[in-house]
């Protein structure tokens, strides 16, 4: 299975929505809209799980469409461990190598 990052969403956006529009190019195994801890309102992000081949191909062909009025980022999820760059902890930044 991939895991496919769906940025940009519309705040409005609900997990069937979602569903219904990876649905085209497959079977979604999961939708995960992203909220935030303390307020509960959404981030505008998501996750949703598909077979691999199908999975890219709704990754080309969703990349920069529009929905809602916002043009949506649509790639492979990467890994917290693959996005390297710099780890807030106890609010001091450190980079890890």
């Amino acid at each position: 299975m991939k895991t496919i990052y769906v940025g940009n969403l519309p705040f409005s956006s609900t997990q069937a929505e979602i569903s219904d529009l990876f649905s085209r190019f497959g079977t979604v195994h999961s939708v995960n809209l992203i909220s935030d801890r303390e307020t509960g309102r959404p981030r505008g992000f998501g996750f949703v799980e598909m077979d691999p081949e199908q999975a890219l191909a709704a990754i080309e062909a969703l990349n920069g469409t529009e929905l809602g009025g916002r043009s949506l980022r649509v790639n492979e999820a990467r890994g917290r461990e693959d996005r390297g760059g710099e780890r807030r902890s106890s609010g001091n930044y450190r980079h890890h190598d």
